[in-house]
């Protein structure tokens, strides 16, 4: 019998519920949510167990636990979880900063717990293949990998004003797979951005618009390219190119995108509207191999120290727009080591 309990029922907390109702090897789920209201219905829908706080979801038994509440509460719920000596899959990020995050990692590594972080396209097919060609040699000495993530439209500015800003929010995702895809480490970055909708973007000290340039200590050049405005569809897409050769992931039938070239009618559609409709079978597979972590299986997607070195990404990338120079990763770790 295997347990699985879910904190945290909003969006994301809802569809992994869902998720997990459905796949083999979960026996029962646990969910709590802070609304009474939202735990009940949720728990009605998928025949899970409801319950009225976190300590009665550690306490019910529960072989492993998807932390899936407000970022903010990432960090103490996984800590909680992982004190009962409990698996946890903590949605990204871990925690609101990169110092905290390795604060938290420290803490979670010295337990021995294991501690999966959300990061999903690490398990989409066409993304594994991209990872594996790259690991083979076939692409030879690689030179350019690109990653795009672009929303049909911007999330409620609430959200906006607390999310950290486009780099810790959205393009920790791009981030992620640059250092997975090329199995190297970032040294310096370039990022730039821009305000065209929304002036509460500009309020929060935020951008509706960015790229970022990445180079990497093995020679390899990551660019990074979101967006907050993109009505066709959810766009991600990665393209990573060798010397000897050159792949892509997401160039499938439901890019957001129109080709102008005459007698060419892909890619015919329907778009992908969010990322959940995207990734559907990538959360799928993400959170079955969650299911064998709780079963006492190894992580297989991105780990604690994983999650660290993007959230330093970000925290770079957000100086650089800040100072509209190159920042190197090494001089934001000693910036904040040494205040």
């Amino acid at each position: 019998m295997t347990t699985i309990g879910v904190i945290g029922l909003g969006r994301i907390g809802a569809f992994h519920t869902e998720t997990l109702s459905g796949l083999t090897g979960v026996d029962e789920l646990v969910i709590t949510d802070e609304r009474a209201d939202v735990t009940a219905a949720v728990a009605a829908k998928h025949g899970a167990r409801a319950v009225d706080s976190v300590e009665a979801l550690l306490s019910a038994g529960v072989d492993g636990v998807v932390v899936a509440a407000a970022t903010p509460a990432h960090a103490e719920l996984t800590l909680a979880s992982v004190q009962r000596g409990i698996p946890t899959f903590c949605e990204k990020p871990i925690a609101s900063t990169a110092a905290e995050s390795a604060r938290i990692a420290e803490i979670i590594t010295g337990s021995g717990v294991p501690v999966q972080v959300g990061y999903q396209r690490r398990f989409d097919a066409a993304f594994a293949a991209a990872k594996s060609a790259v690991d083979s040699g076939a692409l030879g000495t690689l030179h350019t990998v690109r990653s795009t993530t672009m929303d049909p439209a911007p999330p409620p500015m609430d959200y906006i004003r607390g999310s950290g800003g486009i780099f810790r929010d959205c393009a920790v995702h791009d981030f992620d797979i640059l250092r997975w895809i090329t199995g190297q480490q970032p040294v310096e970055v370039y990022a730039t951005g821009t305000v065209q909708g929304d002036p509460l973007f500009t309020e929060y000290g935020d951008v509706d618009t960015a790229a970022v340039v990445v180079r990497f200590d093995g020679g390899a050049l990551g660019l990074v390219s979101n967006a907050r405005y993109n009505a066709r569809g959810y766009d991600c897409r990665l393209e990573v190119h060798g010397f000897d050769d050159s792949v892509a992931a997401g160039w499938d039938q439901g890019a957001p995108l129109r080709n102008m070239d005459p007698g060419n009618e892909f890619p015919t559609g329907p778009a992908h509207n969010f990322f959940m409709d995207r990734f559907t079978e990538a959360f799928r597979t993400e959170l079955a191999g969650f299911v064998e972590v709780a079963q006492g299986g190894p992580v297989r997607g991105a780990t604690v120290a994983d999650a660290v070195e993007v959230a330093w990404l970000a925290e770079a990338a957000t100086e650089s727009l800040r100072r509209g120079a190159p920042v190197a990763l090494e001089s934001v770790r000693k910036k904040v080591s040494n205040p």
